[in-house]
């Protein structure tokens, strides 16, 4: 994890504030577009920023999507064609998945979310591209964060981006020739934010997303705020934050209260007790599905990206995750955290984990050892 200075970092709150900045980006690219996503979905936001795309395209822009071969599963009958025909690139990755297969080699997917226009901007977070409503009738958007950065963070993550793209067309067969990039990173100073680009991957940077926030917890002095969508973390991780509270500092969870993944949830949640016993602040967030990865150390340390915090994010997935050393940015997204804390969520207690019926609770047992049993055929089972 290599921090550089001189970037401009701003804080994008759902797809509210995401969706027009990514669109008016996409609208003024001149030269080339990557654009890597775990979903893109053929709904009205996903055909809104496809538009954009084919707008590109049609100026000349060479325009390079990947998407995940599971995640976005309906995306190659709905929108992969009508791209590829207004001369739009698309990269399937790993498009090959079996449903109740739980090798660990069909488990690794792509679950970055993250775009470079030009060389000269980027988006980095949690938010696919789908619509911030969804499911249907939802009355609150989904909540989740992105950031949008310019300046000499640009070098590694375009050099990601055009690294993956290479990768997965050489691995394709049928697209073995090398794409050379149409523009060089712009990295002239852009503000004064030291940040750090960092990646999961299953090479040379399979724990690097972890030892960040490991680094992190074990430096931290006052506080931990962590607000992550599937939190399922091993026993390092549980440690670690148990040692920070044991030490003074205070530990704050926001974890999802409507789930979207209910095995999980409630895997999750057999969790609980541990992390009240060791003195956490736990809420669970209810006003819509929190699909945030985002953490604030201190506030001055902060992260924002698509890793979760569970053994799929954690050892299996392509994930990106931003690292901001600034204490303005960290304040910002901390206020927005409590914001939400304030707005949608609810603190539970040890008192209150003792009420819940014995069937909840026994449900929730059944659940851990469901998703323990799991990650042991994949063979993550030491690793977690």
């Amino acid at each position: 994890m290599q921090f550089v200075g001189g970037n401009a970092v701003a804080l994008l709150e759902n797809g509210q504030q995401y969706f027009p900045a990514l669109e008016a980006a996409i609208d003024g690219a001149g030269s080339e577009i990557f654009l890597q996503s775990y979903i893109f979905e053929s709904d009205r936001t996903g055909r809104r920023i496809a538009a954009a795309l084919v707008r590109a395209a049609a100026r000349g822009v060479a325009v390079r999507v990947m998407v995940d071969g599971f995640g976005g599963r309906s995306f190659v009958s709905s929108l992969m064609p009508e791209l590829v025909d207004a001369g739009v690139q698309v990269l399937i990755y790993r498009r090959e998945v079996r449903l109740l297969s739980l090798q660990r080699h069909r488990l690794r997917r792509l679950h970055r979310k993250l775009v470079v226009i030009d060389g000269r901007q980027a988006f980095v977070g949690g938010i696919n591209i789908i619509d911030d409503f969804a499911p249907h009738g939802m009355p609150h958007p989904r909540y989740d964060y992105a950031v949008r950065i310019e300046g000499p963070l640009l070098a590694p993550i375009l050099a990601s981006a055009h690294r993956l793209w290479w990768l997965v067309a050489w691995a394709s067969f049928r697209r073995r020739e090398y794409h050379p990039l149409r523009v060089e990173a712009r990295v002239a100073p852009a503000g004064r934010i030291r940040a750090a680009f960092v990646l999961r991957d299953n090479l040379r940077y399979r724990r690097a997303i972890e030892e960040a926030y490991l680094l992190a917890i074990e430096r931290a002095e006052r506080e931990i705020l962590i607000a992550n969508a599937y939190f399922f973390p091993g026993r390092r991780f549980r440690q670690a934050l148990a040692e920070a509270a044991a030490r003074g500092v205070r530990v704050t969870l926001l974890l999802q209260g409507l789930a979207d993944h209910p095995m999980q949830a409630y895997a999750t949640r057999a969790l609980y007790p541990y992390f009240l016993g060791c003195g956490m602040r736990l809420y669970e967030y209810h006003r819509s599905h929190l699909h945030a990865k985002v953490a604030v150390i201190d506030d001055c340390w902060a992260t924002v990206g698509s890793s979760n915090i569970d053994v799929f994010s954690l050892m299996l997935a392509r994930e990106a995750n931003v690292v901001i050393d600034d204490r303005a940015f960290a304040t910002q997204l901390r206020a927005s955290l409590a914001r939400a804390i304030e707005a949608g969520a609810r603190e539970l207690r040890t008192s209150d984990w003792q009420r819940l019926p014995a069937m909840r609770r026994a449900l929730s047992w059944v659940a851990y050892q469901l998703v323990r049993l799991a990650i042991g055929f994949a063979g993550l089972g030491r690793h977690h």
